[in-house]
């Protein structure tokens, strides 16, 4: 921990000089505030999503309607926290004809210069992307539950940068045993 302006905070766990906008793939897991089980429970190895779930599943399944840059990978949403796996392919965003659905999520975005063309063209990244998602699905369960401005989400999440095929096929089988797994973590009990 470090003091800034007479407040400690953590230190960044991000991959200094990488550009989290660059073409690959992500593993990401976000907690939800104080890990409570706000998304349903865990019965016999599989995830019975609550309304608050569904929510969840849906905002992050729409994600690539905002977001032409992203593939949606392997993703898991679990009594406390998600999991899931993010690929940025800025190929896709220079398509023809890709109209971004209408949303408040309000992208902040970064601007690039394809080397095929010399029209500027936004680029989002990994942080735009997982903010987009954690205020709509953060806002949607609140007006659900009568709550607005309550958080849902803790304010960071772990990410990771997946390097090889290997690594995406271990995370991916990670992804998807998770609910079967629950109840053998002690701390989940």
């Amino acid at each position: 921990m470090t003091l800034f302006k007479n407040n400690y905070r953590i230190e960044t766990t991000r991959l200094h000089g990488w550009d989290y906008s660059s073409d690959g793939y992500y593993f990401v897991t976000i907690c939800v505030k104080d890990r409570d089980h706000l998304f349903g429970h865990i019965a016999k190895g599989e995830m019975q999503l609550n309304p608050y779930g569904a929510i969840v599943e849906q905002c992050w399944f729409d994600l690539p309607n905002h977001y032409p840059n992203i593939k949606l990978d392997a993703f898991c949403v679990m009594p406390d926290h998600v999991h899931c796996i993010v690929q940025i392919d800025n190929n896709i965003s220079l398509e023809a004809g890709f109209k971004p659905a209408s949303t408040s999520f309000k992208p902040a975005s970064t601007s690039f210069k394809p080397a095929s063309t010399k029209t500027t063209t936004k680029r989002h990244g990994l942080f735009e992307c997982i903010r987009a998602f954690k205020t709509f699905s953060a806002r949607r369960i609140n007006e659900l539950r009568n709550s607005a401005g309550k958080h849902v989400w803790q304010s960071r999440f772990y990410d990771h940068i997946i390097r090889d095929q290997g690594s995406l096929e271990r995370i991916r089988e990670y992804i998807n045993r998770n609910p079967k797994n629950w109840h053998d973590e002690a701390s989940n009990l």
